[in-house]
């Protein structure tokens, strides 16, 4: 039974229909790029399911626990509150490969006809909790998945030594004022950066920040990154109805931050097209034995669009005052 199911998880195509999230119309019922993402890693583990081996199960019963690792996606059409989405699951793994890599296609029905609104990569790994009180039943892990079984995800080499730190954060958000490892981060760069103190609620297997938890803090770089460049997104919003829209965002897992671990976001502004689009570089670190170790890295494209009648979006170009904002040429910075 355990052959057969490894055998599906590594070569069956399976195919899953799901709703996306209704938090996510953060855009009239337009649903915002993190829980598009939220999509397609809930299909991933539909696939496992499918399969024959749950992802429940895998950690209950032999203390695994799923991660991905890598995810990049390109948004191509938007989805709204009442898809009723296709999501194919096509495993792509090789022979070798230590992690488990898929291709996932999310196909909505517009005016009739499918449409492929989201094209992804991601890759996942299987975490062994070493905690023997949280599992003291364990079974052995099974019979070809050896491979993709890792006792720690990444193992980034440290970085560069930190000097100083700031002021310990005891509340989860961002911290205010100076922090010298901000002003380390940041020197002589177009970024904007914070620290987090990793709270319960961003973790998952009782340590960890996930795949979803770096999404919810790249959405919010976005949002505080325009806000201390004076072009918040309420204030554009108010004056011409523009709202963030992303087009690909892609991330990958380097090592692994942990509950209640400072965690320094920076958000650096890389690339900008012709008032259209823009790619900012994402990087999150945390300081262990005083020095900088990078947990995860990614990119995310942003345009600005207006949506009509809740759903309809046209993308627009911004002007001058906006593009001088990103380039860190304005009057807040």
């Amino acid at each position: 039974m355990t052959d057969t199911a490894v055998k599906s998880l590594l070569t069956e195509t399976t195919t899953v229909v799901h709703s996306p999230g209704y938090e996510g119309a953060n855009i009239g019922t337009i649903i915002g790029f993190k829980h598009v993402n939220y999509l397609v890693e809930k299909a991933i583990i539909d696939h496992f399911r499918v399969s024959g081996l749950p992802v429940g199960a895998l950690y209950e019963e032999h203390g695994l626990g799923f991660d991905l690792t890598f995810l990049d996606s390109r948004l191509n059409t938007a989805l709204i509150v009442d898809d009723q989405a296709s999501i194919e699951v096509k495993p792509v793994t090789k022979d070798g490969d230590e992690e488990l890599s898929f291709k996932v296609t999310i196909t909505v029905e517009r005016d009739g006809e499918p449409n492929k609104a989201v094209t992804s990569k991601a890759r996942a790994v299987l975490r062994y909790d070493e905690d023997d009180r949280r599992m003291p039943e364990r079974k052995p892990v099974p019979a070809g998945l050896e491979r993709f079984v890792k006792r720690y995800i990444g193992g980034a080499e440290p970085g560069a030594e930190v000097t100083a730190l700031g002021e310990e954060t005891l509340i989860s958000g961002g911290s205010t004022g100076t922090d010298p490892v901000l002003e380390q981060l940041t020197a002589g760069e177009n970024a904007y950066a914070w620290k987090f103190r990793v709270p319960y609620p961003y973790v998952h297997f009782f340590e960890r920040v996930p795949m979803s938890g770096y999404l919810r803090l790249m959405e919010e770089a976005k949002h505080r990154f325009v806000d201390a460049r004076g072009i918040s997104i309420r204030a554009l919003l108010d004056e011409s109805n523009w709202i963030p829209a992303v087009t690909r965002s892609h991330i990958t897992l380097l090592d692994e931050a942990h509950l209640e671990e400072d965690l320094y976001i920076v958000y650096t502004v890389d690339n900008i097209f012709k008032n259209l689009l823009y790619t900012s570089r994402l990087d999150y670190y945390v300081v262990r034995d005083g020095k900088l170790i990078k947990t995860a890295t990614g990119e995310i494209t942003h345009a600005y669009g207006v949506v009509e009648n809740g759903r309809k979006g046209r993308l627009v170009e911004w002007d001058e005052r906006v593009a001088r904002a990103f380039n860190g040429e304005g009057d807040a910075k």
